[in-house]
């Protein structure tokens, strides 16, 4: 059985679900796969538990800047992940990029396997892109400056960020809207943005927080979505990874 911790934010965590599904449709019920989703939508706002304004995230001895605002997401984690342990699942995904910045310390509390989801695009674009390639990424604020992509992708790839002015006017307002429902609205405001890394010949765009692909493929057809021939759709790539390693099992 496959465990889901959702809830950041719920729109992306059932996103997550739908594809899980829909990659493995099957004639009957029974055929489907076993998961739980657990919409834990109280876990403390990771970016600005992250504290992205801050010059760096860490001090000289390497550890978060603010140990308490850290700790506190870290054990609504751990809390979240352990539900779904006990519950009888196999292994865990989690449908949130930004949380991924505390994946080591969160797998070290945990005995089944959580399945790393950038990893598990940087393993995709690995085998799908030319090497040093430029990949566009859109992502939280936070995630950008943890570095849970850059770390992967700047020895092979060619990573390109927005501008500072279209993370703030376009990204960080596309992922609100999809948080608040305003699917359409997310839609418009987050074209400016894609429209700047094709012209930077970015070949590859990641949709570095699972609330853009929402944005991005909104009211499309999910064959559209699997043809994509420019987006990575992390929530994608890990629903893929999880039907793979739930066969095994």
């Amino acid at each position: 059985m496959i465990g889901v911790l959702g809830g950041m934010g719920t729109q992306a965590g059932l996103d997550f679900c739908n594809k899980l599904a829909m990659i493995n449709r099957g004639k009957i019920d029974q055929e489907y796969p076993l998961f739980i989703l657990y919409n834990k939508s109280n876990i403390p706002g990771r970016p600005e538990s992250i504290g992205v304004h801050t010059k760096s995230l860490s001090n000289s001895s390497g550890k978060p800047r603010d140990l308490a605002r850290y700790n506190k997401v870290l054990k609504s984690l751990i809390e979240g992940c352990l539900s779904l342990q006990r519950s009888g699942c196999k292994f865990i995904v989690i449908p949130c990029n930004t949380a991924h910045y505390w994946y080591d310390d969160l797998q070290k509390k945990i005995k089944i396997p959580i399945i790393n989801m950038p990893n598990e695009v940087f393993q995709y674009t690995k085998k799908n892109s030319k090497k040093k390639s430029k990949i566009g990424l859109l992502a939280t604020e936070g995630t950008l400056k943890t570095g849970i992509y850059s770390k992967l992708f700047n020895k092979n790839f060619i990573l390109v960020n927005p501008t500072k002015n279209l993370q703030i006017k376009y990204v960080n307002k596309a992922i609100k809207y999809v948080k608040m429902g305003n699917i359409k609205l997310a839609e418009k405001t987050i074209n400016p943005v894609v429209n700047y890394l094709i012209r930077m010949k970015c070949k590859r765009i990641i949709l570095g927080c699972t609330e853009l692909p929402i944005a991005i493929f909104a009211f499309k057809s999910f064959k559209k979505i699997k043809s994509s021939k420019i987006f990575l759709d992390p929530n994608l790539i890990l629903a893929n990874s999880a039907m793979a390693k739930y066969k095994k099992k």
